[in-house]
């Protein structure tokens, strides 16, 4: 069963109050996408990322699964791992990301493989996950999604899939270089990880002059690294909320000193949808 865990409740209840006392014309929402929005585990099982839809597929090479694989299980225990430095797993987050992007194309990835793996795979939203998309839809309020996928043209699929594409969605997430014939031939830059999403500016978005005037913030993700999305961002009031999915005896008191709000066991969104609420 999952916890949800405020870490420093009266600070909590002030910021919380100052959010909610300045309405939703003042606030907007930075999210990560993949077990963020999507669940980690499905059946006692690891969830398929949007990457590992098609890791996981028979879409590429023949060795690309493998391969694949195999960058997982070297890189994946240093992502989660808490006794690591931040410098260091930045440097070995970018070196998996490079390396993947790089057998992507080796391995023949085109747009017309995302399409497919969009349409033949689903992915699991968190229970609440769409309620919380509509609430935001109804009151304006601009969520910004900052996405380390590997595929990121395929978060926007997924979103219309569902029906959920909203005009108030904007994604910053890696996009691939197609040549003509729509093959991958490279990934734009920057790239973005786990570790390196205070790198990533939201200036560059149509929205931005408009987050400006909304100071009030909600941030959600799954990793410490998420945290780095709010840097260089002149907010006013910030409550974060993290996702805690695994290793929680090892992790808990970490995302408890750095999140206000940690909600453990690949929990749901309805703390967070309740919280919307209170804005009425």
């Amino acid at each position: 069963m999952s916890e949800i865990i405020i870490s420093r409740p009266e600070e909590f209840e002030e910021k919380k109050k100052k959010i909610i006392q300045n309405g939703f014309s003042n606030f907007h929402i930075l999210a990560d996408f993949d077990l963020t929005l999507t669940k980690a585990f499905v059946d006692g099982q690891k969830s398929h990322s949007v990457i590992a839809q098609l890791r996981d597929g028979n879409y590429l090479s023949p060795d690309y699964a493998s391969q694949a694989h195999a960058l997982f299980d070297k890189y994946h225990p240093i992502e989660i791992n808490p006794t690591i430095s931040a410098k260091e797993k930045a440097k070995k987050m970018e070196e998996w990301w490079i390396t993947h992007f790089k057998l992507l194309v080796e391995c023949g990835l085109e747009k017309k493989v995302i399409e497919d793996v969009v349409n033949k795979k689903d992915i699991l939203f968190r229970g609440g996950a769409f309620e919380f998309l509509d609430i935001l839809y109804k009151y304006h309020i601009p969520l910004v999604i900052i996405s380390s996928s590997g595929l990121g043209e395929a978060i926007p699929m997924y979103f219309e899939k569902k029906s959920k594409l909203y005009d108030n969605i904007h994604i910053i997430s890696n996009r691939f270089e197609f040549d003509e014939s729509g093959k991958v031939v490279g990934v734009k830059e920057p790239v973005i990880h786990v570790m390196n999403k205070s790198e990533v500016s939201v200036k560059g978005l149509p929205i931005y002059n408009e987050l400006l005037k909304r100071k009030n913030v909600l941030l959600l993700g799954d990793s410490l690294g998420d945290l780095g999305m709010i840097e260089g961002f002149d907010y006013n009031n910030l409550i974060s909320v993290g996702f805690l999915n695994e290793n929680i005896n090892a992790n808990l008191e970490r995302y408890k000193k750095n999140f206000d709000v940690v909600i453990t066991d690949d929990g749901d969104f309805y703390w967070i949808n309740n919280f919307l609420r209170e804005f009425n």
